[in-house]
């Protein structure tokens, strides 16, 4: 098999996993992890990785390559300092930097010593965002100093920008979910309330409007949510003449 075939085949494999996110049972994790492996496929690097910003904006690893300590621990690093932490505040790519020269050496000097001891020449950082929100970043590292072409830093970045928008999707898709069982939750509990009150009302021989009244102060005085009250009633479970005496 030709180098271009294999690459046709693995980013056609990549694009297959994005549609799979659309499916209920899909894992983020494990796609992520498999993107970062493709990344190494795909480019020739010896390690990636994907961090994701956490809701209090610090960036976390949550997919590598491999998963050897010291590399591990390089991802964990830029927390503090490093080209991940400035291409997420930034939104700009880093690429092809020698990480023993001057811009790596001086910007961060921490990290790109430690990448050194652990046998990198070369590391590149893009961006995984849609539009002006940066959900994180894309990391490769190289153990040879060898410069990625321009349509090579292309791919790197349409990867991170395939992780992003699997990201993004899958978080619609949860929201949408989530809003829809609102909905639902909604729904029910508005029937509940509505039974109820038709309950009181023959029972008591009162209007709609009082049998509303008289549930709604039980529940606030029993601290009961309005819906949990009115399923009871509808139940069975309550004394509906302890209702009405509130």
């Amino acid at each position: 098999m030709s180098g271009d075939t294999s690459r046709e085949r693995l980013l056609a494999e990549a694009f297959v996993e994005v549609a799979d996110s659309l499916n209920g049972d899909f894992d983020v994790a494990a796609f992520l992890q498999s993107l970062a492996v493709r990344c190494v496929e795909l480019l020739g690097v010896s390690a990636a990785g994907v961090l994701l910003a956490d809701a209090g904006g610090e960036l976390r690893l949550v997919a590598a390559s491999g998963e050897h300590a010291w590399v591990l621990d390089l991802f964990a690093l830029q927390q503090e300092q490093g080209p991940c932490l400035d291409c997420y505040r930034s939104g700009t790519a880093h690429t092809n930097i020698a990480l023993g020269g001057l811009e790596a050496t001086t910007a961060w000097p921490q990290f790109s010593l430690r990448a050194r001891e652990a046998g990198y020449e070369m590391t590149q950082v893009l961006p995984l965002g849609q539009g002006e929100q940066v959900l994180g970043t894309l990391n490769l590292f190289q153990a040879k100093p060898r410069v990625l072409s321009h349509d090579e830093v292309a791919l790197a970045q349409a990867l991170a920008d395939v992780a992003a928008i699997t990201i993004v999707q899958r978080r619609s898709l949860e929201k949408s979910e989530a809003e829809r069982g609102q909905l639902q939750e909604a729904l029910t509990s508005r029937i509940a309330i509505e039974q109820a009150k038709g309950v009181l009302a023959e029972r008591w021989g009162c209007t709609v409007d009082e049998a509303f009244g008289a549930l709604r102060r039980h529940a606030r005085a029993n601290r009961l949510r309005l819906a949990e009250c009115a399923r009871q009633v509808v139940e069975g479970e309550l004394d509906t003449e302890g209702i009405r005496r509130v």
